[in-house]
């Protein structure tokens, strides 16, 4: 796929670091499936595990605490 922010590189597969902040607690899952723009570096996530992400982040919450960091393991 063509990068859409920097038009220029194509996107391969990879693994991304993503970070979630809210209300004071930051969440850090790493190895995170993704496409990687080989020009600009820009990243992208699908769907599904977008969804996983955000249920994680929301399960973190939940447990409180300032600081979270994982390892991103499929449902």
């Amino acid at each position: 796929m063509k990068c859409v922010i920097c038009k220029q590189g194509e996107t391969q597969a990879g693994t991304a670091t993503v970070t979630f902040e809210r209300n004071g607690m930051t969440l850090v899952i790493r190895h995170v499936p993704a496409n990687i723009c080989s020009n600009c570096g820009e990243e992208y996530v699908d769907e599904t595990t977008t969804a996983q992400l955000l249920e994680a982040a929301e399960k973190a919450i939940e447990v409180g605490g300032q600081l979270h960091i994982r390892e991103f393991a499929t449902a």
